[in-house]
């Protein structure tokens, strides 16, 4: 199993439209998520900010998330979501949500 943080900008004329949706996430996009291996999916929202924290525990995570990229739904989902997000400038080139080191963990 390993740990993902990443961060992205929420706009905020945007963000109770964002929590409207999060709230009643489309089944269809929650089931692809279980399918290609991540669990213990949390989002956080402070100052404009959203945390974004998963586990993935599958074996091939370039694979999976190709496969989560290409599924029209998710497509679909995240086109609904996009507007409502404001990605980072730091973010690296091909990234929306900007991935965050790990510098601590304890179980």
């Amino acid at each position: 199993m390993k740990r993902y943080g990443s961060v992205i900008g929420v706009r905020p004329e945007k963000l109770e439209e964002y929590k409207k949706l999060h709230a009643a996430v489309w089944p269809a996009v929650l089931d692809m998520i279980r399918e290609v291996n991540i669990r213990n999916y949390s989002i956080y929202y402070r100052d404009g900010l959203l945390f974004s924290y998963f586990e993935y525990v599958g074996d091939d995570f370039e694979a999976d998330m190709a496969k989560m990229a290409a599924d029209p739904t998710t497509q679909e989902w995240w086109a609904v979501c996009k507007p409502c997000q404001e990605p980072l400038d730091t973010r690296a080139e091909g990234e929306w949500w900007a991935d965050m080191e790990e510098v601590f963990h304890t179980d």
